[in-house]
């Protein structure tokens, strides 16, 4: 049971709760913004789109959201989505800037999301199938990593399907540019190395801001911010300048873009309206359910607020040249660790976006390009790791086969028949076992999760004994992680459960004694009845001197072992005690 009192919301919140939410909100900052840049550049839009992002879901956003701890903001999970977006909307001849024509997808898509929270969408991720869910973003993961680990290693892939990208891969690693791949690959290794490492101040350095420390006197030293040539193992590399930094406008008023509507009823627009509400909607309440699951207050999110809120900072951002934004898990659970109570963490994370955009943003500008793309590639590596393959084997063998088909799907084709695929799957699997078409659509029992317990609940009009064999509802108790069952303490006046005390049983059990001829056993069921009253007239204690490690006849009944408790069988002796 959770017993620390709940933080206060709102203005008392934010008085309350100032000095905890401004110091999550700092550390949450220093992550995101190398993080909102990355995304903004193998999404296809200029850097400067994912800050916006950044700056409005939390400046704004916050105080519409019903998912009180998590950070809004781009996120990873949607590069294929905008980078596919744009790839679109430019093979279009009709379409002269297929940035402004994407903005205009972003703006519909959340209005379309503000009507999904209108009218109670909320539980939208419960039809879809987890390990379709897990298949897509494991999907997403191998997608983020055959597009950016070009980048961290100083080449460019011409390919424009993934499965090309990711047979490009062995060609980039042969053609590499030295310098440049060396800044990506130490990059990598401080996001691997670093939380690892368990020392308390390792943990408060966040691992994206220590890539940068590294990343930028790296880039400096190699001059990235000039283009030229050099020589190293026999052979001639070159370096773009405005390939390998990031490129950001002086003032922050001229990177304001207008969406461009003229497009919008087209095939493409309508295909990524419909993933970019769709696939996002999904991702951002799957984050938010999953926050709830490690905020210590054990708050539940208002979900059908949430992806409200979500829809409108989707709509702002596409306003004003934004990407699309989501409830963000990696930021959301720095800003859980790092101590983040209320809304108020988030407002600020964007506070100091908003402050360095508008300050100082000539110092993003060399930050290179090859320490973002190992900031993605890792990413990816994290949302398709190996350990999710064996978490879905070890759920169940149909579940990993539509966790497979999902990924499969979605690398060849794209995520919106990726998903399709998952969830037919699914179908398919329950109708074989020989579930009934309606509860592929209506659950027969829905269980609410409701922290210690959880309580099942049948829909009106089914019956528990009408449901098929493989529906048939199977009740375990959920075990405690991180808490010792408790001792049960005995009420005053009630005897001892067991007759052996565990000291003298483990004994007993260790040293057994060697009795001649026949020594009846007592049973279990014997030895673990407990006491009740003086001892039953078929029992009798068997005669024998004390011996040390074993307990004396005449001790209390309770402390007896279990040798010196016989049952008596007419016409045979009862055996002795220890000689």
């Amino acid at each position: 049971m959770n017993n620390l009192k709940v933080p206060k919301d709102g203005l008392a919140g934010f008085t309350e709760n100032l000095r905890a939410d401004l110091i999550s909100g700092f550390l949450v900052f220093l992550i995101a913004l190398p993080l909102c840049i990355g995304i903004s550049m193998a999404s296809g839009f200029p850097p400067v789109a994912g800050l916006f992002t950044a700056i409005i879901g939390g400046v704004i956003v916050s105080f519409f959201s019903g998912a009180p701890i998590t950070i809004k903001g781009p996120a990873a999970g949607l590069i294929p989505i905008a980078a596919g977006c744009i790839e679109a909307l430019r093979a279009d001849p009709t379409v002269s800037n297929p940035y402004l024509a994407a903005l205009a997808v972003v703006t519909v898509a959340g209005v379309l999301q503000i009507l999904f929270g209108l009218v109670r969408a909320g539980k939208l991720t419960d039809f879809f199938p987890t390990a379709a869910v897990h298949g897509m973003l494991a999907a997403i993961g191998i997608l983020i990593i055959s597009k950016e680990i070009h980048a961290a290693l100083g080449v460019t892939s011409a390919a424009k399907s993934a499965i090309g990208r990711i047979a490009d891969i062995p060609h980039s690693f042969t053609h590499m540019n030295p310098q440049i791949a060396l800044i990506g690959g130490i990059s990598l290794l401080i996001l691997i190395v670093m939380p690892r490492i368990k020392h308390q101040l390792a943990r408060k350095v966040p691992a994206p801001m220590l890539v940068l420390a590294v990343a930028i006197p790296l880039g400096l030293f190699f001059e990235l911010e000039h283009t030229h040539s050099y020589m190293m193992f026999g052979s001639e590399h070159k370096i773009v300048s405005t390939e390998q930094l990031i490129t950001l406008p002086a003032n922050i008023g001229d990177a304001i873009a207008f969406p461009d509507f003229s497009h919008i009823l087209t095939s493409a627009s309508i295909q990524y309206i419909i993933l970019f509400a769709l696939i996002g909607s999904i991702e951002s309440l799957a984050s938010a359910k999953a926050i709830d699951t490690l905020d210590p207050y054990k708050r539940k999110s208002n979900f059908n607020k949430d992806l409200l809120a979500v829809g409108i900072g989707n709509t702002a951002a596409g306003l004003v040249g934004g990407l699309p934004m989501i409830s963000e898990i990696v930021r959301s659970s720095a800003n859980v660790n790092n101590g983040g109570k209320t809304r108020w963490a988030n407002f600020w994370h964007g506070i100091f976006l908003l402050g360095v955009l508008a300050l100082v943003p000539g110092v993003l500008h060399y930050i290179p390009r090859a320490a973002l793309g190992a900031m993605l590639v890792f990413t990816g590596f994290r949302l398709a790791s190996p350990k999710e393959f064996a978490h879905m084997l070890h759920v169940g063998k149909e579940q990993l086969f539509i966790f497979l088909v999902t990924i499969v799907v979605t690398v060849v084709e794209d995520l919106l028949f990726g998903i399709i695929a998952g969830i037919v799957t699914k179908m398919i699997i329950h109708l074989v076992r020989g579930a009934p078409i309606s509860a592929l659509f209506k659950p027969a029992i829905v269980a609410h999760d409701e922290g210690d317990h959880v309580r099942l609940e049948v829909p009106k009009g089914r019956d528990l004994q009408q449901l098929p064999r493989d529906q048939e509802p199977h009740l375990r108790r959920r075990p405690r992680q991180g808490h010792r069952r408790r001792p049960q303490r005995r009420p005053p006046g009630r005897p001892q459960r067991h007759a052996v005390p565990p000291r003298a049983d483990h004994r007993l059990r260790r040293r057994r004694p060697q009795l001649q001829g026949h020594r009846p056993r007592t049973p279990r069921a014997l030895l673990a009845r407990p006491h009740r009253g003086p001892p039953a007239p078929h029992l009798t204690r068997a005669p024998g001197p004390a011996r040390p490690g074993h307990y004396p006849a005449d001790l209390p009944r309770a402390h007896q072992g279990p040798q010196d408790l016989q049952p008596h069988r007419p016409g045979r002796l009862t055996a002795p005690g220890p000689p």
